[in-house]
């Protein structure tokens, strides 16, 4: 929320007045910044000291975002004015965005839009002080804030390596709510061997509550691969899995997001994402439709797993498929792309394509997105579809026409889609057409006009 409107009476570089508030107080900017209005500290930062050996532009980049006095920002680029400058209409904007907004043939105050007598800028010497006191203030405050942070996160660290029980469960809580909280602090965890001091509290006797926690906080950092390879290790992995089926919404999720930090992009045995007991558990997550956050990370770790294609059986002979077909039209988009992607990886196996012949809903829902969603969407669809009817064409074929496929196919014929979707569906429109007479057909289209 804006804190203050400006009012700026005065572009000789003297005192600025503003407008505080909706009372109708005008005040000059340094009996402001004297009564803490702005943020200073009784005129303290008007001067010396090591606020003038900071840089601006690097403070305003390295700040976190916080609420910014609306009279330090450049009403063209809603950004904090780092060298603001002065019109002869009183309106004051950042330099190199009035001089940009001249350069376009402007000539008008873009706030007022009044023509100017006078297209000279003055530089706004007391604004620029009082950006520069209220910025340096934050920013020491925040290295402070983050020194501490620093500090306390290598206090706990320590205190991990002494204590056990419920004080080792308790520190590994408090130290998730740094890491969480604080980029600075999850630096210090890393460049402090923080990461493999907690991988090592992970293993085969390691009790869920410390296990919960410390994948709590793994999952907040940036693994190397030396850290990856070490938290891959089996007896960590199968604690993960049994995490991921027995622990809070919470935990399976950030068990689910650990796992794909660990496999994405790499190489990595099958025996690692192959244990039915891993793909159950990923399968009840994507069913919870209470927990979205859950059903988008399922998903996601299914799209990476299916990605390796001697796992590709397992995922189906868990039933898959048809409950990826069922939740179909609960998904959003995001989660939608991720499924028929899954769906569409599943339809290259034989038994794949039968898994989603014998699911009465496939062909229907699946029909249902296409043009629909997105482009993508439209063509992991076009790809089911194909697999489908190819398979069984007599059987298929009429309950794809029957539910609106033949008219969804001209549409992605007639659209701007790639050259070889539009191929595909004129051949499976050709496939559809086999079982019906032309006239007929045409009627199945409800697109008489189009397809004439």
């Amino acid at each position: 929320m804006p804190m203050y409107q400006p009012s700026i009476r005065r572009r000789d570089g003297g005192d600025v007045k503003l407008d505080v508030g909706g009372g109708g107080q005008v005040l000059d900017l340094e009996t402001a910044v004297k009564d803490g209005i702005l943020g200073g500290d009784g005129g303290a930062f008007f001067g010396g000291g090591v606020a003038e050996k900071l840089d601006l532009k690097k403070m305003v980049a390295e700040l976190e975002p916080i609420d910014v006095p609306s009279v330090f920002i450049c009403p063209i680029s809603l950004e904090p004015m780092q060298d603001p400058v002065t019109l002869c209409t009183g309106q004051t904007y950042e330099r190199s965005n009035i001089r940009k907004w001249f350069s376009l043939g402007h000539f008008t105050c873009p706030t007022t839009m009044q023509e100017l007598w006078d297209d000279s800028v003055t530089p706004n010497k007391t604004l620029h002080q009082l950006i520069y006191s209220w910025f340096s203030q934050k920013y020491l405050a925040m290295k402070k804030k983050s020194e501490d942070v620093q500090g306390r996160a290598l206090e706990l660290l320590e205190t991990l390596k002494k204590v056990k029980g419920q004080a080792r469960v308790q520190a590994l809580k408090d130290l998730r709510q740094v890491v969480v909280a604080h980029a600075s602090a999850k630096k210090t965890v890393a460049d402090n061997n923080g990461v493999p001091l907690l991988s090592s509290l992970l293993g085969r006797f390691t009790s869920h509550a410390v296990g919960s926690e410390t994948i709590g906080i793994l999952v907040n950092l940036d693994l190397d691969l030396e850290s990856k390879a070490d938290l891959m290790q089996p007896a960590k992995i199968s604690l993960m899995v049994d995490m991921l089926n027995e622990g809070s919404i919470e935990t399976k999720i950030n068990c689910t997001k650990l796992i794909e930090m660990l496999i994405v992009g790499k190489d990595f045995a099958s025996e690692i994402v192959s244990s039915l007991s891993l793909l159950v558990g990923l399968l009840r997550l994507v069913k919870d439709k209470r927990h979205p956050n859950g059903v988008l990370a399922g998903l996601s770790l299914l799209k990476t797993v299916c990605s390796h294609e001697p796992v590709r059986s397992s995922v189906v002979s868990i039933g898959a498929v048809p409950q990826l077909v069922e939740i179909l039209p609960s998904l959003n988009n995001e989660c939608l792309e991720i499924a028929l992607y899954v769906l569409e990886v599943l339809s290259t196996l034989p038994e794949g394509k039968l898994a989603l012949k014998d699911c009465p809903n496939s062909i229907p829902n699946v029909v249902r997105l296409m043009m629909k969603v997105s482009e993508s969407c439209t063509q992991f669809a076009l790809s089911i579809l194909w697999a489908v009817c190819k398979l069984a064409p007599e059987e298929c074929a009429s309950l794809a026409v029957e539910a609106g496929l033949a008219a969804k196919l001209l549409l992605v014929i007639q659209s701007g889609c790639d050259p070889i979707m539009k191929q595909r569906s004129a051949e499976l429109l050709k496939l559809c057409s086999l079982n019906y007479t032309a006239t007929l057909f045409i009627s199945k289209c409800k697109l008489t006009r189009t397809i004439q």
